[in-house]
């Protein structure tokens, strides 16, 4: 276990949040000096927040699906993930997500930063505004992901060499289940290039909160219907080994790029 330690992080810095997905339920290379099991006002996220040192700058890391993998997609707490966030004084998050691939260059293996997303999801606790407590406001959403934070991912991969894809829209589906060829048809006609299944409401609460938020999806395999044969976890495995074999350069290069 972890030691707590007596170093203070400091919230008036731009303390990094890191979220991991499928596949990266803790962060490879994190000299973890902390953890804090975080309650809000939305209840508890999907894990304890893991603070640490990453490459010289203060990191904190939330596994979102949980430290075991053990919450599907449409039962994450996005809210209180957030607000857990926020409380700590995280002010940038660089979210981690696994995703299918429709755009043909958004190819098995390959980490792509998307710029747009179509939200297909329904019955997800979607706004910090809900009329309650903390009122309702309507928040511009045209750029749903911080250009600022993108234009330094991009230039930390072009800085290491990695094969980044810049721009795509993600659509964001329910799940669990996997979708139909005739689903992802339609999110092809609708311009979605990824399909994923957390990349909403987790964005937009995001921009409520005032972070700087952006996504690195992680393509584990073509959607249906854009390969021969079934969609199997032993590909996805495999795929998903090879993005993050990248990821972790691209986040050593990111913070160096910006220290």
């Amino acid at each position: 276990m972890p030691v707590k330690s007596t170093r203070e992080f400091d919230s008036n810095s731009s303390l990094l949040g890191v979220i991991g997905g499928t596949g990266l339920t803790h962060l490879p290379g994190l000299e973890i000096v902390d953890t804090k099991d975080a309650t809000t006002e939305f209840g508890v996220p999907s894990a304890g927040l893991l603070f640490g040192e990453y490459y010289g700058r203060d990191v904190v890391f939330l596994a979102r699906h949980g430290s075991q993998h053990s919450i599907p997609p449409h039962e994450i707490n996005y809210r209180a993930n957030i607000s857990a966030l926020k409380t700590v004084g995280v002010k940038e998050v660089i979210a981690v997500a696994a995703v299918g691939g429709i755009h043909a260059a958004a190819k098995p293996g390959r980490i792509v930063l998307p710029d747009q997303l179509i939200d297909y999801t329904g019955g997800r606790e979607s706004t910090f505004y809900d009329g309650g407590q903390n009122g309702v406001r309507h928040i511009d959403f045209s750029w749903p992901y911080s250009k600022a934070l993108r234009t330094r991912l991009l230039q930390a991969a072009s800085t290491s060499g990695i094969d980044v894809l810049e721009g795509a829209v993600y659509g964001c589906t329910n799940g669990p289940r996997l979708e139909t060829a005739a689903e992802i048809m339609r999110m092809e006609q609708d311009g979605c290039d990824l399909v994923g299944m957390t990349g909403m409401p987790e964005t937009v609460l995001a921009r409520e909160a005032g972070f700087e938020y952006a996504c690195c999806a992680v393509v584990a395999n073509w959607a249906a219907g854009k390969s021969n044969g079934e969609i199997t976890m032993e590909d996805i495995e495999k795929n998903m080994e090879r993005g993050f074999a990248d990821f972790e350069p691209l986040l050593r290069a990111f913070l160096n790029v910006n220290n």
